[in-house]
């Protein structure tokens, strides 16, 4: 039986459905904030498809962060819900992993980014290590000029959500990966979460949190006396 993938970190939502052979099905689209009401019909769509019940996964992925606050919330919500109530095994797979692991092995640095709102970008770098990208060091919440500023004349390759300022301020100074492979792809996820699953790596249910990276912009509200 396959893994479900769900990948909601961003406007850019995910699904898979794939055994460790073979993708099942996969579906992948730009939602405006609309996670609440199109991931849960999207995942029984799929399944019900494929003739397969969340009873019969091997195990549920789903991506971690860094993303939208209210994207992933949505996204472990359904994933802990699944796993919990039918005892599957469920496995956090961290946002950027998805997208840089879709990219061909090579030497130097590799920065996997996607979009963390009022023009900042988060960037985790990878180093390619026998036979994957590994990450390197921390990942952070930065922009395009000082990410590309920071390596001095180090050569970058970039990957993930890369947007008209991106390919403005970086088409010059570092390889753009394809727009194809700069898709976050549950299928990916599902790869990712097969190695994992053979290897005993599990994540508990319960205490299985989201990885923002930064807190929300929450404004408090005004008193009055």
């Amino acid at each position: 039986m396959p893994i479900l993938a769900l990948d909601t970190a961003t406007k850019h939502i995910s699904l898979a459905l794939a055994s460790e052979t073979q993708i099942i099905a996969e579906h992948t689209w730009y939602t405006p904030n609309n996670h609440t009401l199109v991931l849960a019909p999207a995942v029984n769509q799929m399944l019900a498809t494929a003739n397969i019940t969340p009873a019969k996964l091997d195990a549920i992925a789903v991506a971690i962060g860094p993303g939208s606050f209210t994207g992933l919330r949505i996204g472990l919500a359904l994933a802990k819900g699944l796993a919990l109530a039918n005892n599957t095994p469920l496995i956090g797979i961290p946002s950027l992993d998805i997208v840089a692991q879709a990219q061909s092995p090579g030497a130097g640095t590799l920065i996997a980014v996607l979009q963390a709102g009022r023009k900042r970008i988060a960037a985790q770098p990878y180093r390619w290590q026998t036979n994957r990208w590994e990450p390197k060091g921390k990942g952070t919440i930065t922009t395009w000029e000082e990410l590309i500023d920071s390596y001095g004349d180090e050569s970058l390759k970039i990957c993930g959500e890369i947007d008209d300022t991106g390919h403005a301020y970086c088409a010059e100074r570092a390889q753009l990966m394809s727009m194809a492979r700069n898709v976050r792809r549950a299928a990916t996820m599902a790869e990712l979460a097969y190695a994992r699953l053979n290897a005993g790596e599990t994540d508990n249910p319960v205490t299985l949190t989201p990885d923002y990276w930064h807190l929300p912009n929450v404004v408090p509200p005004k008193t009055t006396v």
